[in-house]
């Protein structure tokens, strides 16, 4: 081998050897700050980048505002990352600056909310849970358990993913569902709910739309109301409402397991910036209906932020 041959043999050695050149992601969500379900995303997130040595910078407005999330992704798209990561629970306002990105060469997986709009958008993959099926799922459940007239608490108006989260259970109870609007806050939560039910003492089910902002506050309201015969489930996991699910205080909670929506993007853009990887098609993460007996075994993990 001449001196030529080997020092080609040693660079190729050497470039095996060396680390490859982190990627950078942005993960762009539209939870707001206060709600603990998107810590969870964020730690699964973070964890991925961890495993894969990728830079991942995760932002959020404070509040559910599409005009400040399009920003955000806007924003992203002008640093160039070798990937980014959307929540879609507006097409109609998220969707140019979501082609934006994909127009500009920049891989975009969208994950939570979104999922039946991301190929349109040209998403390569969506990480989630079908929202409607899962309500038709929450609202059989509820139905099979005597559930016979039910109100949607839905806290986050104008996202279209909580929109046929309700939708969908008014189609699997069968029965009569009456929506009710709330703000993103549990004690307004909990009064509304409260009043529903002392309006209406018909009403036999509650489905909240997320676990420690409805789900717990609407707990709280049936227990002051001493109405033990009103089922309550709730999408997503808390510690303090799979607490309540385990003591037969609520029937059920529905967990799309939105650790995997924070890693699994992260990880597959991630791979593909260094591999050119990338999964064929959607990875549903969820639903998982977890009643009574499997709720104690997953509330130490809610409480460490992975379930």
């Amino acid at each position: 081998m001449n001196r030529y041959a080997a020092s080609a043999a040693v660079a190729a050695l050497m470039a095996l050897a060396a680390p490859a050149m982190a990627q950078n992601i942005i993960v762009v969500a539209h939870g707001q700050a206060n709600d603990p379900f998107w810590s969870v995303v964020k730690n699964g997130a973070a964890l991925a980048g961890e495993h894969t040595g990728a830079t991942v910078d995760f932002r959020a407005p404070e509040i559910f505002d599409m005009v400040a999330m399009s920003q955000l992704i806007d924003a992203a798209v002008n640093q160039q990352p070798d990937g980014l990561v959307v929540s879609i629970p507006d097409p109609d306002a998220l969707g140019p600056s979501i082609r934006r990105a994909v127009e500009a060469g920049i891989p975009v997986i969208s994950m939570n909310s979104g999922a039946d709009v991301a190929a349109d958008l040209g998403a390569r993959l969506h990480v989630g849970q079908s929202e409607y099926d899962a309500g038709v799922a929450a609202g059989a459940r509820l139905a099979e358990m005597g559930g016979t007239k039910g109100i949607c608490v839905n806290q986050e108006v104008g996202n279209v993913s909580l929109d046929q989260r309700c939708a969908g259970f008014a189609e699997g109870f069968g029965n009569p569902v009456n929506v009710i609007p709330t703000q993103n806050d549990p004690t307004e939560v909990q009064a509304r709910v409260r009043a529903a039910l002392e309006s209406d003492p018909e009403v036999d089910t509650v489905l909240g739309l997320g676990a420690s902002l409805v789900g717990e506050p609407t707990v709280a309201a049936v227990q002051a109301l001493g109405r033990d015969d009103v089922l309550i489930a709730s999408f997503d996991l808390s510690a303090g409402f799979l607490e309540a699910v385990s003591e037969g205080r609520a029937a059920f909670a529905i967990d799309q397991q939105q650790y995997l929506q924070g890693y699994l993007p992260v990880t597959f853009l991630a791979l593909h910036a260094q591999y050119g990887l990338m999964p064929g098609g959607d990875v549903p993460s969820g639903p998982n209906l977890v009643m009574q007996e499997a709720a104690g075994q997953v509330i130490e993990l809610s409480a460490q932020g992975i379930r």
